[in-house]
């Protein structure tokens, strides 16, 4: 199944191939990986904690400023930039002369899955630029995606996973698929965790290798697998691999290295029941978040609480919010719902 995010607007294809290598394990003359039939899971199902809303108002050198009439208006770093929000059905709280001086806008394709380009107002910016979250430095991009080689709204997730990984005296074994650009990695490392981060693009790896190199973590023990995330799990179940901590990212709809397609609603039962089969005995964590999809979290709560039946633990599910925190990033706004998550714990 295809992992990069070519329907879903997170294009990974927008940087330069580094040098340095990765590991590839998908090669043309590699046989297709054998059907995987769903199990049906008996005993019971997990508890359940809904709905749950994540909120962050951000971090480090990230803050959501304000949103209204479509758009939002966010810090990142030195730079203000306005991106088409359609979630922002309300109308603009800060005067037109703060929005008027953003660095960067982007036009064009205003839908989600639709590429366009970025007009700078004042000149021209640089290609990167250096941003730093929970720790983490890694560089900003502006894409044709309209995305600049972060999610903020992850920083509740990351943010759990770092706590996790912290509270732990071993080592705990994460498994980041359809990884991107790397920054969930890249925390997981720094908090002490042996990382596995697979993508199929070669181009985002090598912006994720460009990151690491820039968080000083060339050392850290980061396994980068440019692969298509199913046929890597697969191999996973059938090699007896275990993780602590899966965080999975799939887009609605992508396409692979060599022409697979991914479909969310067709092939997320399978995904998950895989990760479901290589989370450790003692495991802390199974986190699936889903973007831009018509479809309520009841939908994918119901999906991970039928996965991990008889395993126990909680299954919680809901939103990640980023609430507007104003020009000084400490002002509490409205909140912006972004994506739709689920989440397995242990009790």
């Amino acid at each position: 199944m295809a992992v990069t995010r070519a329907g879903s607007g997170k294009s990974r294809d927008v940087v330069r191939r580094p040098a340095a290598k990765v590991v590839s394990e998908n090669s043309p003359t590699q046989a297709d990986e054998p059907a995987r039939v769903l199990q049906i899971r008996a005993g019971e199902r997990p508890a359940e904690h809904v709905p749950l809303i994540l909120e962050s108002m951000g971090a480090g050198d990230f803050h959501l400023i304000d949103s209204g009439d479509g758009a939002k208006l966010e810090q990142y770093g030195p730079y203000r930039i306005i991106r088409p929000e359609a979630q922002a059905l309300w109308p603009k709280a800060l005067p037109a002369h703060v929005w008027d001086k953003a660095d960067a806008i982007f036009t064009g394709d205003t839908d989600e899955d639709g590429m366009g380009r970025w007009r700078f107002t004042r000149e021209a910016l640089g290609e990167t630029w250096p941003l730093s979250l929970l720790g983490v430095d890694f560089l900003g991009r502006f894409t044709a995606f309209r995305h600049v080689g972060v999610f903020p709204e992850q920083i509740a997730h990351w943010r759990w996973m770092k706590e996790q990984i912290e509270g732990h005296g071993r080592p705990l074994k994460v498994l980041n698929l359809f990884g991107y650009t790397g920054v969930a990695s890249l925390v997981a490392a720094a908090a002490g965790a042996e990382v596995t981060h697979v993508d199929a693009s070669k181009k985002a790896i090598g912006w994720a290798r460009e990151n690491q190199a820039l968080s000083r973590l060339e050392k850290a023990p980061i396994r980068w697998i440019c692969d298509d995330a199913m046929k890597f799990i697969q191999r996973e179940e059938r090699r007896g691999s275990r993780y602590d901590i899966i965080l999975t990212d799939p887009p609605k709809f992508g396409r692979g290295p060599n022409g697979e397609v991914w479909q969310l609603f067709d092939h997320l039962p399978a995904m998950l029941d895989i990760c479901r089969e290589i989370l450790a005995p003692k495991a802390l964590g199974l986190v699936l978040t889903a973007y831009s999809i018509r479809a309520s979290f009841y939908s994918i709560h119901e999906l991970m609480r039928e996965t991990m039946r008889g395993r126990g633990g909680l299954v919680e599910s809901g939103e990640l919010v980023i609430r507007e925190a104003g020009l000084d990033g400490k002002t509490p706004g409205r909140a912006l719902s972004t994506s739709l998550f689920s989440r397995w714990v242990p009790k």
